[in-house]
């Protein structure tokens, strides 16, 4: 079976010491690791953090995600240089408290949220290549993996779509830059979920187990048995992550669209949605 990661999301909007005790209460509710968003650098508890994980015996990856100065498709040169050192500064703490073997996904290609009115240019494309081979080059040294997330057209114009994605990493040339899939980005921006998971095949880095709505993965419209059909066809062997947020947390529901309760409580929306997820995987996988 799969190991199963936690998106901290799910509790905390900025990650500091005194959300490190959710390490354990995720070990609690079964997940193998978390994943943790790095968005204040300077403040982020390395050390705490690292503790956690041992004493807990967990794993962890991390997310990064871009904004308005640190966009990498910016048309503004110092700011496409900022967001290339935040991705360094982001991947110097992942390799310290992970001492590599992690990957670090999201939306590290762009800023998360900013549009044009257009879609992408070859500009863009260009500029976000060139950000992303050097961060992938630095992580390489260190282990880690850049893994570029596909994510809807509400969120941003650039990368959609699992080919796309694809695409992406090839022209980075990087054995280090991969491919992250969420189901809940997947089902409103593919046509079939089997090929876009074959057709990515071993550039799959990351993915993330989300219901439709976000809501608790096994309830909603997403083809679990499809998914994990694939998943298997390509011998993925990497992590599954569930992400979800609750409107208990303003600035994140805002940002991602959360106006309502999917499920009673965050602990019975990642507890029941790794039950129903491991019993597909166990099915599928044996």
């Amino acid at each position: 079976m799969h190991k199963y990661g936690l998106e901290l999301l799910l509790w905390t909007g900025s990650f500091a010491k005194d959300d490190v005790k959710l390490i354990g209460h995720a070990k609690n509710l079964g997940f193998d690791g978390v994943e943790i968003l790095i968005s204040h650098p300077e403040e982020f508890p390395i050390d705490e953090t690292k503790a956690a994980l041992e004493d807990n015996d967990m794993g962890v990856n991390f997310a990064v995600t871009l904004n308005d100065e640190t966009n990498s498709i910016s048309p503004d040169a110092e700011v496409r240089k900022k967001g290339l050192d935040f991705l360094k500064k982001s991947i110097d703490i992942a390799h310290a408290v992970s001492g590599g073997d992690c990957g670090i996904g999201g939306v590290n290609y762009a800023a998360w949220g900013y549009f044009t009115g257009v879609a992408r240019t070859e500009k863009e494309w260009d500029w976000a290549v060139t950000n992303y081979r050097e961060a992938c080059r630095y992580a390489g040294d260190k282990g880690i993996d850049l893994c570029v997330e596909a994510i809807n057209r509400f969120e941003t114009h650039f990368i959609n779509i699992a080919a796309d994605a694809v695409m992406f990493c090839k022209d980075v040339g990087e054995p280090n830059a991969k491919v992250h899939l969420d189901t809940y980005h997947m089902i409103r921006e593919e046509k079939d979920f089997y090929k876009a998971i074959v057709d990515t095949g071993s550039f799959l880095g990351y993915f993330h187990a989300c219901e439709n709505e976000r809501g608790i993965p096994g309830t909603g419209l997403v083809p679990w048995e499809t998914v994990y059909q694939a998943l298997k066809d390509i011998d993925y062997q990497g992590w599954i992550t569930i992400e979800s947020f609750t409107p208990d947390l303003p600035d994140i529901a805002r940002l991602t669209a959360i106006w309502r309760k999917h499920a009673p409580s965050a602990d019975a929306l990642a507890g029941e949605g790794l039950k129903n997820i491991k019993a597909v995987d166990k099915k599928i996988f044996g």
